[in-house]
């Protein structure tokens, strides 16, 4: 693109977020009220006389054009209304309504138009940009749209794009760096956030969940802890049916503390939401066991000779990068309590599993002492 062209761009965005903004002040309650929109519209009258030709040739402001010939005809007829008689009253308080209707309409015109432009930006960058940071920038502002909500014109323009699609290649393409990749696994959360009807579905059927596992960065753990939080039984479901329980449990012997964090996380999403055999499935792989030891750990780095708190303790961590008080503190109590508390297993499983835990707990403390810490823990922690 060259100099002219981009400079020609850039005012068309500037005007077309005027007139966004401005547009919100025609969206003011408009029966029976003081309000006065003239200055408004008048406002946006300057800014289409100055743009109509730019407006009447672009295929995707055509209409756009059309919003501002009616509101100028609205602001004519409202002119011809001055008087204080009822009729005239009442045919201002019409005439107001249908400015009311332009604004929303004109609002929602320029944000189409936003998006459209943002989802071919957004695809152009990521299949064409080798410059790693043109292509996170695209998808921070991606999120942030998301963010705003539910959008069904959005949710067309994204699913008509094969947006999923792409971004799932990205994260299963182990030859991207970690820094794409962890944003596109923020993206795909948001897109379960934005509408788990049309998302979830894609996610399960797909291999974003094991991508996430097999990155085992802290920002793909704390995704995948979203998601179990998001999706919930399916998610937990899937989980145990391919086998990935024990890999998320082998992250607890990581020597990144926001990692190990982070599959603590998973592991108690996984115990509230989890059925039987997902239960089994993690105390198979050892998971009181390594609990117990985190614990252990947790305590004794928690004050060094001369008393003073540990970088654990106060949150720092260079290789980590952990920012938190304690993160494996009454761990195994807390995995209790979400297994206790549970939606899919039954009262007597739940007592099972509890005897279960506290029969791991003995076999794996050092000491009487501790042994008899963490089982008091689990059974005041957890429910009679």
């Amino acid at each position: 693109m060259d100099q002219a062209s981009n400079q020609d761009n850039q005012r068309l965005l500037s005007l077309l977020k005027s007139l966004q903004k401005a547009s919100k002040d025609l969206q003011k309650p408009p029966f029976f009220s003081t309000h006065e929109p003239q200055s408004t519209i008048e406002h946006f009258l300057e800014l289409e006389k100055d743009e109509s030709p730019v407006f009447d040739n672009h295929p995707n402001l055509f209409k756009l054009s059309q919003l501002l010939c009616n509101l100028k005809t609205q602001l004519e007829k409202l002119q011809k209304f001055q008087g204080y008689s009822l009729p005239c009253i009442l045919r201002r308080q019409i005439i107001k309504y249908k400015i009311y209707q332009l604004g929303y309409a004109i609002e929602t015109e320029i944000q189409a138009y936003f998006d459209r432009e943002s989802v071919q930006n957004l695809v152009g960058k990521l299949e064409g940009s080798a410059d790693e940071d043109e292509k996170v920038k695209v998808l921070v502002e991606f999120e942030k749209r998301l963010s705003q909500g539910f959008d069904i014109h959005f949710q067309d323009l994204i699913l008509k794009a094969k947006i999923f699609s792409i971004l799932e290649h990205l994260l299963c393409d182990s030859s991207c760096s970690i820094r794409i990749r962890d944003q596109v696994a923020l993206v795909i959360a948001s897109l379960v956030r934005f509408n788990k009807d049309v998302f979830v579905g894609l996610v399960l059927m797909g291999p974003t969940v094991g991508a996430l596992i097999s990155m085992s960065s802290c920002c793909s753990i704390r995704v995948l802890s979203l998601l179990i939080n998001f999706i919930r039984i399916p998610l937990v479901d899937e989980l145990e049916a391919h086998k990935e329980i024990p890999r998320i449990i082998s992250l607890l012997s990581s020597e990144n503390v926001e990692i190990q964090a982070g599959a603590i996380d998973c592991i108690l999403g996984i115990a509230y939401y989890g059925r039987r055999e997902a239960i089994e499935a993690m105390l198979e792989a050892g998971l009181v066991e390594k609990l117990v030891k985190l614990q252990r750990l947790e305590k004794q780095s928690s004050v060094d000779e001369n008393g003073s708190k540990s970088d654990r303790e106060s949150g720092s961590n260079e290789e980590g990068g952990y920012v938190g008080n304690c993160p494996f503190e009454g761990c195994v109590a807390r995995f209790a309590v979400q297994l206790e508390s549970g939606e899919m297993l039954s009262k007597k499983e739940k007592t099972e599993f509890k005897l279960e835990i506290l029969r791991r707990v003995r076999e794996s403390s050092v000491s009487e002492a501790e042994m008899a810490s963490i089982v008091a823990e689990v059974l005041w922690g957890s429910s009679p």
